[in-house]
């Protein structure tokens, strides 16, 4: 498809071409490639498997988890060949079904988006912070606040490296793939041959841990599940494929297969990582007793300056991915904006003179910031603040829960859906019907109590331990069923459409 083609097809969806249509179909691919980012989610929320199902919630929850995230790709892949727009989700919901059905889309997927744009920028932080506090010797002590202002800095460069180089996005997220290859290859290969000794394929394939507090009776049913939040949360964002379709030369074929291959290759270079994370494992008394820490495998099994070194990889990776959430969510909010959608909508959907959506990056920016304010607190006993694992079940609730809307409606439509070159066929029916069914089961458990001391009545109980993602998500859900309701339904017509016909 050329240039002329996209933008035709684009005009047919309503929409001039504003935006600089100079990604490749590679790039497309990349910047979901990089916001799953086996470099970030694998090294930030392993103590979260690790406490909550122990090996077997890695060795066997990943490959089982990624097949079914496999099939929500090929379900959205369909959607966005056959509508590549920067509106992505939202817009499929509000074209198949009605305005409503993309109010609520895009305003989950926008939360979903800010959200994880702040757990990995400040998980990219705590790494960042371990890594130069290992580099100094202890003279950089690497507390909670360290972590937060370097959240905050780290938050201010992806937002000037999104408002002023477009071009050197495009660039970097080629670069990215590259670094998460050779980088997880590096870490794999260091943990093979480094230590000297590795744990059994017995212990990596059948050994069950719960640190979580909860009671053993409870651990497949309950603590086992909150345990695949690793894997829920590592493989997401890749809606970014449809964000930038707009930016993407030959979108239609080419999103559609960075769309589903960014999941693909995601999932296979992530077990093999985990499984050297596991094999590495030698040392389970000191890794429970820094609840989960992936960190504490490194120090236990590798001289300090390969330790280091893995850290180092794994932020630099970290980085990039930060980088590319927030390339997603600007053009989320800049499209949702364009629509109307937003408070503000005229400031968030304007361009600058190299059609960057600034204000939409910035305001995207602040929020994430504000979300992740209650990190700066940690409950007594626990490694990370647990408003990091709230903040990342808010974008696995928030996201997959967009996703679910437009895949329900698509399989509402049935044979009246015109699929665009790259089409599920028949096959749609079987795989849409499995997506629905995941993303409900995943989006209970993830508003679920992490910890007991969470639980309201219990004895040790207290807020800083509470998983805000149910009142975070909810009060975000309730506040737009009622702006709907008092409002939005008079006014709020769906997709805008800046062209004046159809363009043939």
């Amino acid at each position: 498809m050329t240039l002329d083609e996209d933008s035709r097809r684009l005009a047919e969806l309503g929409y001039k071409q504003e935006l600089s249509r100079t990604w490749s179909g590679f790039s497309n691919f990349a910047i979901s490639f990089s916001i799953i980012s086996i470099l970030a989610g694998c090294f930030t929320t392993f103590g979260q498997a690790w406490n909550n199902g122990g090996p077997v919630a890695i060795s066997w929850g990943w490959p089982l988890i990624s097949a079914f995230i496999l099939i929500i790709g090929f379900c959205m892949s369909e959607l966005v060949s056959a509508f590549p727009t920067a509106g992505g989700i939202y817009w499929w919901a509000a074209t198949m079904g009605k305005p409503i059905h993309g109010w609520f889309t895009g305003w989950l997927n926008l939360i979903g988006l800010i959200a994880v744009t702040a757990s990995v920028d400040y998980g990219c932080a705590t790494f960042l912070n371990i890594t130069l506090s290992r580099l100094t010797g202890g003279a950089w002590e690497g507390t909670l606040t360290q972590a937060f202002v370097l959240f905050l800095i780290i938050l201010v460069l992806h937002a000037l490296i999104n408002i002023f180089s477009h071009r050197l996005i495009s660039l970097l997220q080629n670069i990215s793939v590259w670094w998460h290859v050779a980088g997880a290859a590096i870490v794999v290969a260091i943990l093979v041959f480094a230590p000297s000794e590795h744990q059994t394929l017995g212990f990596v394939f059948t050994e069950t841990i719960n640190n979580s507090g909860f009671s053993d009776s409870s651990f497949w049913f309950y603590v086992l599940p909150l345990g695949f939040l690793l894997t829920q949360y590592t493989i997401t964002g890749f809606d970014a494929c449809a964000h930038v379709s707009e930016e993407t030369q030959g979108a239609a074929t080419s999103a559609a297969k960075g769309l589903w291959r960014s999941i693909f290759y995601s999932a296979i270079g992530g077990w093999i990582l985990l499984l050297a994370f596991l094999f590495a494992a030698t040392n389970v008394d000191e890794i429970n007793k820094q609840f989960g820490f992936v960190g504490a495998i490194f120090d236990t099994a590798l001289p300090a300056n390969l330790a280091t070194a893995i850290f180092a990889i794994s932020t630099i990776g970290q980085f990039f991915c930060g980088m590319s959430c927030v390339t997603s969510m600007s053009r989320m909010t800049y499209a949702f904006s364009r629509d109307g959608a937003v408070p503000g909508w005229r400031l968030w959907s304007r361009v600058d003179r190299n059609r960057t959506p600034v204000n939409a990056i910035l305001a995207g920016c602040a929020v994430a910031g504000l979300i992740t304010l209650p990190a700066l607190y940690a409950p007594p006993g626990v490694g990370t603040p647990i408003a990091f694992y709230a903040v990342v079940s808010i974008a696995v609730i928030g996201l997959y829960l967009a996703f679910l809307i437009p895949i329900w409606l698509r399989l509402r439509m049935g044979d009246r859906f015109e699929p665009g070159p790259w089409t599920l066929g028949a096959k749609y029916k079987v795989l849409c019907w499995i997506a629905i069914i995941e993303i409900a089961v995943i989006s209970v458990y993830f508003i679920m109590p992490l910890s007991p001391a969470g639980v309201p009545g219990s004895p040790d109980f207290t807020w800083t331990a509470v998983n805000y993602a149910p009142l975070a998500v909810g009060g975000v859900l309730i506040g737009i069923a009622l702006w709907w309701t008092l409002s939005a339904r008079k006014w709020f017509t769906g997709p805008r459409r800046t062209v004046d016909e159809t363009v043939s």
